[in-house]
């Protein structure tokens, strides 16, 4: 028979006031408590402490472990169980819920039982078992001290990494043949020539990691394999300073018309790649602005251009053109907030009309849970109710849109919800996008979950193997509400002052200091002062760009 002394309890109840002064129902709970104890005469046996500090709490496991006890949590339902990490830790073993978190410690520290909480007996049972086998309990502490090492932070990232490397990456990823060209310097005619290799041979995009074969969306750079073959021995006796003089101007000349002849840009080849995210006042000011970087720019070949936009391609290529600007100019065009990604071309292959080719690879990048035409619907009838309520303020935009971008006229942007709420309310549907203000609020975008002018900077860097520390972003003070994704990261950033500031009114919603997410005081980060050709110079020398 157990010794009644064998069952003194310590019952943690939290910090507590005088029982009056405590909530009806916390009351209640104490109350019966106390007639229990009155009732099977446990006084001298139980503790409850009102009061208990931080510190004290180690002392308190550490007591109940040296005396052979045992920890209880008999909640309903117990999310994780920090608690009984916190016993084991200290050799208590453990009676736990079957229901929520303690399942899995169980499951990894077998050093306990674990029982119906709306069942007495099984719970008097289980004490009972482990306070009187001894063997069963020394078992149970020496399996908690020896596993819970696995629920250490270390242990936790640990698993953590393993699991994400077992799964099947969603970034895209291209697979090269094992011919290469061997060349440690930057920007030499070997670097550009192994752009040209990537897309001439079997190149494909694959999203789950596994080998592909045959050639992929970008495959039509050189004529035959007989000319591809002529050009790499060529590329290579230039490298190793066989022939010169004419004879390598002429091949130069050559190589370009092939880059530049085909749809695929040389990022990589690039010292310095300028992204142009400013997001105007009026979308009038940004061939100025486009105009401005250029010129900052110069002509040369280590610098490229890419223009990152919530505009559609129609839009762009009209903008261009008004400000008597080339779109051959540009290296790779961001439009729809991100939704869309296009190179520019001699000739259009994507049924538009626009000397611009569409990248296919980013669209079946992005195509990831897309919601499609079941999204639409839904924004459809957002915006119907929106309008019942308020007026008509939202319409969709046709032809604006696109199959990876839904967009829609916004009258008037001070009437319509906060984007976080539209952003919640798809969530709530199920469906996973990016929802963004655009244009100072008068335009909605919806894109894919993956796709953002942010994340489209990112697929270029893989694709093409940009060095991020030569990504120069110039952005406005404010802007669209994917503004914040922009300035993130280690590339180097040029905020233009007054530029974009009718864009603050898109985020006045958020709760928060920007500098409190943004590191403004990064050297990465400065702030010009205008958007003329000298501030812009004098901030690129501060982030050692240049040297002019």
């Amino acid at each position: 028979m157990i010794s009644r002394l064998w069952l003194l309890q310590t019952l943690i109840m939290g910090n507590r006031d005088n029982i009056d002064e405590m909530s009806g129902t916390n009351a209640t709970v104490l109350l019966s408590i106390l007639k229990l104890i009155d009732k099977y005469d446990l006084y001298g046996q139980v503790a409850y402490p009102k009061h208990h500090k931080q510190y004290e709490v180690p002392d308190i496991y550490g007591l109940a472990a040296k005396t052979k006890g045992v920890f209880i949590n008999p909640a309903f339902i117990e999310p994780f169980g920090l608690t009984l990490i916190e016993a084991a830790a200290y050799g208590l073993p453990i009676v736990a819920t079957k229901n929520g978190g303690p399942v899995d410690i169980h499951k990894v520290l077998d050093n306990g039982v674990l029982v119906d909480p709306h069942d007495q007996q099984s719970i008097a049972d289980a004490l009972l078992k482990l306070v009187s086998d001894k063997q069963l309990w020394a078992r149970c502490r020496q399996n908690g001290l020896k596993n819970i090492h696995q629920f250490s932070w270390p242990e936790h990232c640990n698993t953590y990494l393993s699991r994400i490397a077992m799964c099947k990456p969603r970034q895209p990823q291209w697979q090269r043949s094992n011919v290469g060209f061997e060349n440690p310097e930057p920007n030499s005619p070997g670097d550009s020539l192994r752009d040209i290799q990537d897309l001439s041979l079997n190149l494909k995009l694959s999203l789950d990691g596994e080998k592909s074969e045959g050639t992929g969306t970008f495959d039509n750079s050189l004529d035959s394999i007989e000319r591809k073959s002529n050009l790499e021995n060529a590329f290579l006796k230039l490298s190793n300073g066989i022939i010169g003089g004419t004879e390598k101007a002429s091949l130069m000349e050559k190589a370009e018309q092939n880059v530049s002849g085909s749809r695929f840009p040389v990022l990589k080849s690039k010292r310095y790649i300028f992204v142009i995210a400013v997001d105007c006042d009026s979308v009038s000011d940004i061939p100025k602005i486009i105009k401005t970087i250029m010129d900052v720019a110069g002509k040369e070949n280590s610098i490229g251009l890419i223009l990152s936009t919530s505009l559609s391609i129609s839009e762009v290529h009209s903008l261009l053109i008004s400000g008597s600007i080339s779109p051959l100019d540009f290296d790779a065009l961001i439009c729809n907030s991100g939704g869309d990604l296009y190179y520019p071309s001699t000739s259009s292959e994507d049924g538009t009309g626009l000397p611009f080719t569409v990248d296919l690879d980013y669209q079946s990048h992005i195509e990831y849970r897309w919601g499609g035409e079941g999204l639409r619907k839904t924004l459809v009838r957002w915006a119907t109710s929106v309008n019942e309520k308020k007026g008509q303020i939202v319409s969709e935009d046709e032809s604006r849109s696109t199959v990876h971008c839904y967009t829609f006229d916004v009258k008037e942007p001070e009437s319509i919800p906060p984007v976080k709420e539209l952003r919640k309310l798809m969530r709530i549907q199920a469906l996973r996008c990016n929802v963004i203000y655009c244009q100072n609020g008068t335009t909605l975008n919806v894109i894919p979950v993956l796709a953002s002018r942010a994340q489209a900077l990112r697929y270029l860097y893989i694709r093409w193997g940009m060095e991020l520390s030569g990504i120069v972003v110039f952005a406005g003070e404010s802007g669209d509400t994917d503004y914040e994704g922009l300035l993130r990261g280690v590339h180097k950033t040029v905020i233009l002052k007054r530029i974009g500031n009718t864009a603050l009114k898109l985020h006045s919603n958020r709760t928060y200091p920007l500098d409190h997410v943004l590191p403004f005081d990064s050297p990465n980060i400065h702030h010009a002062e205008g958007c003329s050709n000298e501030e812009i110079r004098s901030s690129l020398r501060k982030l050692q760009v240049s040297k002019e």
